[in-house]
């Protein structure tokens, strides 16, 4: 079975989550639209931002930011 594209959000750190897909380094968010931007940049719908098998968010959710 084939793996889909799998972004990463690791825990909030020192203003903002860096974001990883596809192993590699996409940026730093600082709010939900900037997880959303990333995404749609390395070609991944933004809607599936809270879609589990796409995205793993690490240390809480969206909403977790601090």
């Amino acid at each position: 079975m084939e793996r889909e594209v799998l972004a990463v959000v690791l825990p909030p750190c020192g203003g903002g989550r860096r974001v990883w897909v596809d192993g590699r380094d996409a940026g730093r968010a600082r709010r939900p639209a900037d997880v959303a931007e990333l995404l749609r940049r390395a070609g991944i719908d933004p809607a599936r931002m809270t879609d589990t098998g796409t995205v793993e968010w690490r240390g809480g959710g969206p909403q977790s930011w601090r």
